[in-house]
């Protein structure tokens, strides 16, 4: 397997503000990352997909009707048309570029692809061409993950400098042959991020064999924070940094 070391630089526990600071603003905005920022979270987490117009969008569902009652799919729009809707308060969806410029080095990102393919996705390679163009300031702040294997098997080859790592839950929306984790085999990833329901301390022995960090999801609660943390997690994923002190 891989073994890029998982943000090596960054202070212990990791902490991702989950698709920003979304418990006090509108999900996956600037005002949301901004937001994150200011409450003393030291990374956030977003989502991405490839709009028609061939842009890297910040948005986690496929299409806008959660957050602006938009049902048309995002990657049926173009960058005008996306820019021209409100997902909260003003807030309109941003570009990973601008998410990169404003955050990066200052902060870690982990970028969660979205995307259902499984061969000729044009997300992955997207996504690593821009990586590079941003140089050691996006390379060495950034990490990719997804509930795709296949997708991530492919940015992995193109960038693979990158930590990634695989995404999991039990939920039946997932492929049953990934609910528990054999994503990460697909991918070759260095680290995972399971559902914190499927957090255990056999999981914690198995993944630490592996060489595999755990960094699970999602979190608001401090006390299930501490446990995560003595059950050997290297950090974990929020939408409540403002509550997690233990991070601090």
């Amino acid at each position: 397997m891989s073994s890029v070391p998982l943000l090596p630089d960054r202070k212990r526990p990791l902490l991702f503000a989950h698709r920003g600071c979304s418990s006090l603003a509108p999900e996956n905005t600037m005002a949301s990352f901004k937001k994150a920022r200011e409450v003393g979270a030291p990374g956030i987490e977003l989502d991405i997909h490839v709009c028609k117009s061939g842009e890297l969008v910040v948005a986690h569902d496929d299409t806008f009707q959660r957050t602006a009652g938009d049902s048309r799919a995002i990657a049926e729009l173009t960058l005008a048309e996306i820019q021209a809707i409100d997902v909260g308060k003003g807030e309109h969806p941003p570009l990973l570029d601008d998410v990169l410029e404003e955050f990066c080095p200052g902060m870690y990102i982990d970028i969660e692809l979205k995307t259902r393919k499984t061969r000729d996705d044009p997300l992955p390679g997207l996504l690593a061409e821009k990586l590079k163009r941003f140089g050691d300031r996006a390379l060495k702040s950034v990490t990719v993950s997804s509930f795709n294997p296949f997708c991530l098997a492919v940015f992995k080859k193109l960038c693979p400098q990158v930590p990634t790592a695989a995404i999991w839950s039990a939920d039946t929306e997932v492929p049953f042959i990934l609910r528990y984790g054999f994503g990460r085999v697909i991918a070759d990833c260095d680290y995972v991020k399971p559902t914190h329901r499927q957090v255990h301390w056999w999981s914690h022995f198995n993944f630490h064999v592996e060489g595999r960090p755990m960094v699970p999801w999602t979190i608001d609660d401090p006390g299930l924070a501490k446990k995560m943390l003595q059950l050997g997690c290297t950090g974990i994923i929020t939408n409540r940094p403002q509550d997690l002190a233990v991070f601090r």
